[in-house]
């Protein structure tokens, strides 16, 4: 049994090229069976559903991801939800999504399920702590609270429209920034002692790589943070990993 993964890349986003490069070498280093369809900018939406069709129906292939996001001419709902669920490694699918909903799931989007394991190879208990998610995005703020309440979190999700955002964040054991915005979370927002996880993958004003959360203002006070980069980039990669080779036990029978 060889797991295979099939990545879809449509244009030259340069994020995205990164993203794919990362998990090319993740497939090579794990022995998996990997492909990359890398597809022109001004790619048809029926080119790319028959090329999703060929993937659904190749044996060879046990997970499918279409790298997001698309360009604008492309319906990113209609590709996604065109993948097999079981195939469906990113979690996107409606089916998918429904199954995290109610704590019955085989897949789970890859940056949530690599920030939960990051908190509990942290030895970090989830159950009764006030966590707290900035950003309400289907890819992370929306699975990622799902999974915090599943391991009996009190969950708050905060977004533009949240009024005294700074006070909700303070009251945060476990505060988790998926806004997209460089240094968004400053030391004033952080409760001391608090578990900080850095989903952001920004730009600074200097053009370097930066994370949600002002780094170097809040990790005096937080008990424990991620970095940006080296903190949950490596593990979304690495969940990514771990959900093909789930689709290929399925796709095998295998049950452990």
């Amino acid at each position: 049994m060889q797991p295979g993964l099939a990545v879809v890349i449509v244009g030259n986003d340069s994020a995205s090229q990164v993203y794919v490069a990362n998990k090319e070498k993740a497939c090579t280093e794990l022995g998996m069976y990997s492909e990359k369809h890398a597809l022109p900018e001004d790619t048809t939406e029926e080119e790319l559903l028959a090329l999703v069709d060929r993937l659904n129906n190749d044996p060879k292939i046990h997970g499918i991801l279409v790298q997001l996001p698309l360009p604008k001419h492309l319906d990113d709902k209609l590709i996604i939800n065109h993948i097999l669920p079981e195939k469906d490694v990113d979690a996107f699918h409606p089916v998918n999504v429904g199954k995290i909903m109610i704590g019955d799931f085989d897949f789970v989007p890859c940056t949530p399920a690599g920030v939960m394991e990051l908190i509990k190879e942290s030895d970090v208990s989830v159950e009764g702590k006030e966590c707290v998610v900035i950003g309400r995005s289907n890819i992370v703020g929306k699975p990622m609270s799902m999974l915090l309440l599943h391991q009996n979190g009190t969950v708050t999700i905060c977004h533009s429209r949240t009024k005294d955002l700074k006070e909700v964040t303070k009251k945060a054991d476990i505060l988790v920034a998926a806004v997209g915005i460089p240094k968004f979370v400053k030391a004033d927002m952080v409760k001391p002692g608090a578990v900080v996880i850095d989903v952001g993958m920004d730009r600074d004003e200097n053009g370097k790589l930066c994370g949600d959360v002002d780094f170097a203002e809040v990790e005096p006070i937080a008990g424990a943070i991620t970095p940006v980069p080296g903190g949950v980039g490596p593990m979304t990669i690495a969940m990514l990993m771990r959900n093909t080779l789930t689709a290929a036990k399925r796709a095998f029978g295998i049950n452990d």
